[in-house]
């Protein structure tokens, strides 16, 4: 994965001629397609049009124009031209921002070669995960995919692909060390976790690859941009009564915020402004009920010590 450099800077704006540059990393298309959606539907909004009526106007339904604002479909070019031409977008510096966005929202993620191994969920969340600003998280059944070492990932692949041969469990764990050089890029995202203790006591593979595991997670604590707090069971009951959560802060400040629950096969991602409020709600509790960051490396010393 190419982490060294940035795309041009893009311009996401609230309304108006009001915008601000937004740094993208190259993710994938997730985050431009999301930044291309807000554009278009402050342009369609502005223009005075429905949904309806903007579809009509240039083929399409009402439904795709609904879907193309909120991010969740690629977009034809021939179909933002329409839509810029639609909306009466004559200055070439906005039609230059829109058709940059429509380009790197088609634009495939590094993870395109991993493709036959990835769930289709799983896209979008990677897109903006690649990209976030903010990655706050509580585990409740394994340590954090961005924290994993790559013998505890195999373990971990292996559970859900227990017949997979060697060559693909190896691919496996080599697309979830991938995922985690967003932690070694020149300006990594803030990666907060809160850990549940079952996650510690639960051994996954050898007693080895468990201490191994613990030595990581302290390593990677005492990083700046990363966060690590543990939740223990004298805790008692919490608040994450849903099991794991991660939620995703974008760039710019002007995209909405990404909650990822992730199901056996399949995922949710609740977009409603009142679930996300509430998921954030949920992991601040856990913050505040969980041990001090601070504690984090001494507690998983004693639980190596008890491996």
């Amino acid at each position: 994965m190419d982490t060294s450099h940035t795309v041009r800077d893009l311009t996401v704006s609230g309304g108006g001629s009001a915008s601000r540059p937004v740094e993208l990393w190259r993710p994938g298309p997730t985050v431009p397609r999301m930044a291309l959606g807000a554009r278009l539907r402050v342009l369609r909004e502005e223009s005075g049009l429905t949904h309806t009526e903007a579809g009509a106007a240039i083929g399409v339904s009402r439904s795709k124009i609904s879907r193309l604002e909120h991010g969740r479909t690629g977009s034809k070019q021939r179909d933002v031209e329409a839509l810029l031409a639609l909306y009466g977008v004559v200055g070439e510096a906005e039609r230059s921002v829109v058709r940059t966005l429509a380009e790197q929202a088609n634009t495939p993620g590094w993870w395109h070669r991993y493709l036959d191994l990835l769930p289709s969920w799983l896209h979008d969340y990677l897109g903006a995960e690649q990209a976030a600003d903010v990655i706050r998280g509580y585990e409740v059944q394994f340590v954090p995919g961005l924290l994993q070492t790559p013998a505890y990932a195999r373990e971990v692949v292996r559970l859900g692909h227990p017949d997979a041969p060697k060559d693909v469990l190896d691919r496996h764990v080599e697309f979830r060390m991938r995922r985690q050089e967003v932690l070694d890029r020149p300006t990594p995202p803030h990666l907060w976790v809160v850990v549940d203790e079952a996650v510690l006591r639960r051994p996954l593979g050898s007693r080895a690859v468990m201490r191994d595991q613990l030595d990581h997670l302290a390593r990677m604590a005492r990083r700046p941009h990363i966060t690590v707090q543990l939740l223990p069971f004298a805790c008692g009951g919490h608040p994450a009564l849903c099991g794991s959560v991660t939620m995703l802060r974008l760039p710019g400040g002007q995209l909405p915020d990404m909650v990822y629950l992730e199901q056996l096969t399949s995922a949710v991602y609740p977009d409603k402004p009142a679930d996300v409020h509430h998921y954030w709600d949920v992991l601040n509790r856990l913050v505040v009920q969980a041990e001090r960051a601070s504690r984090t490396p001494e507690l998983l010393r004693a639980l190596r010590d008890d491996l």
